[in-house]
């Protein structure tokens, strides 16, 4: 088969020989227009995926303690009976745990110094089938939190500030106080604290600190436990799920999946993201519009060859051909080896990064102020699909008009002043 010769052209213009200056020049136009392209599209790629990275490690951070889905009962009922509850979800094929907990919020108290804190009541023996933080955690700190015993573990900002340590003694004031003839008391138990953890997540960190969820009933006067949490085995499958179990639950029950409870903070992900592709794409856009440039000096250049084409019997639309081919070209180019650099960064930005700090003398994320000191990276299918197909799109419209104006050139009028 042969190669149709608009191909054959545009390919041919694209390379532009060195017979004379304006060819050469030509080149020179046609190689900045595909190194700004590649550019434009490798910096898309490597923040995006540098975004993707943080994404998912602070959404790994926050589910080593949030559960995946939590299922509640209706404000001011009593949540019924566990047993039952429990026996129905595990019926799912996506539900791999479940465990009851308590959640209350409360003051902890050493001496002078208090902090508010969220009192997360759970079942050692079951916890870690539901949060990595738990099964993460020294399984002897979770031992010793029996029931009765009224051991508590602070997380490691909350012990921070109220100077405590594994062994010290702190005070739990419930929120409800106790009416007595002298009025209304505050309920306050003391509870020796066994040990503390750490989810890399200031907000847990500093907040939260967990007991057994029988002594956490006994405090706060409850009834049953505030609910039960579940993990899945695919935490995407999340939304889904819910809606299942909430069709299938015989109990009038509230579900609530991980990306409910910090649906602001994904909002406002997704957003960044929207807008940093956006913004990047204009880089990758005003590299395209370069070919307007490139595509204008050749159609100059070639006046007289688009001549002669047009009267050995060449038509309107072959001769728009070449053009777009030869735009066309230069975007394909410019994107596969955007595509190239990007995804070598990408890939390789826990070796690049380091590299640069060594000879720059001075650290992006300093551990002293973030949690997370290294950059991580994340390059996902759909970004890069769409990435490209962009920038191509970019290319080939940018290409119509130059191409179009190439086709209307009088072939008399052209030769006239050759």
């Amino acid at each position: 088969m042969h190669t149709p010769y608009e191909w054959a052209l545009g390919w041919r213009y694209t390379r532009a020989g060195r017979n004379s200056r304006s060819k050469g020049l030509l080149s020179f136009v046609a190689s900045i227009s595909a190194i700004g392209i590649a550019l434009g599209v490798a910096a898309l790629i490597i923040v995006l995926s540098v975004m993707n990275g943080f994404q998912r490690d602070v959404r790994d951070r926050m589910l080593s303690v949030v559960s995946h889905i939590e299922i509640f009962a209706p404000r001011g009922g009593v949540l019924p009976s566990v047993e039952r509850v429990t026996s129905q979800v595990r019926q799912h094929p996506e539900v791999i745990g479940v465990a009851p907990f308590v959640s209350v919020q409360a003051l902890v108290a050493r001496g002078d110094d208090m902090q508010g804190a969220i009192i997360r009541g759970i079942d050692p023996a079951l916890e870690p089938q539901v949060t990595d933080l738990a099964s993460q955690m020294d399984q002897s700190t979770l031992a010793q939190l029996t029931p009765g015993d009224f051991h508590i573990v602070l997380g490691s900002e909350l012990a921070n500030k109220l100077g405590v340590r594994p062994g010290a003694k702190v005070t739990v004031v419930a929120p409800s106080g106790q009416v007595t003839p002298a009025g209304v008391v505050p309920r306050l138990k003391q509870m020796t604290v066994v040990g503390t953890f750490e989810s890399g997540h200031y907000e847990y960190d500093s907040s939260m600190a967990m007991m057994h969820y029988l002594d956490a009933q006994r405090l706060f006067r409850l009834e049953a436990p505030s609910g039960i949490r579940l993990k899945l085995r695919d935490l995407h499958e999340a939304p889904r799920v819910t809606r299942e179990l909430a069709a299938t639950l015989t109990d009038p029950l509230l579900l609530r999946d991980w990306t409910m409870q910090n649906r602001n903070w994904f909002i406002a992900v997704q957003m960044e993201k929207r807008m940093m592709f956006i913004i990047l794409t204009l880089i990758v856009g005003v590299a395209a519009f370069n070919l307007v440039a490139t595509l204008v000096m050749t159609v100059a250049d070639k006046r007289a060859d688009i001549a002669i084409l047009r009267t050995l019997g060449a038509t309107s639309g072959s001769i728009m051909a070449i053009f777009v081919v030869q735009g066309a070209m230069v975007g394909i180019l410019g994107t596969l080896a955007g595509l190239a650099l990007g995804l070598l960064v990408a890939l390789n930005i826990d070796v690049i990064v380091p590299f640069i700090e060594r000879l720059l003398g001075f650290k992006f994320l300093p551990e002293e102020v973030y949690f997370i000191n290294t950059i991580p990276s994340d390059p996902q299918l759909h970004d890069i699909v769409a990435i490209c197909s962009v920038a191509l799109i970019l290319a080939f419209v940018v290409t119509l008009y130059p191409s179009w104006r190439a086709s209307r050139i009088n072939p008399a009028e052209a030769l006239r002043h050759e």
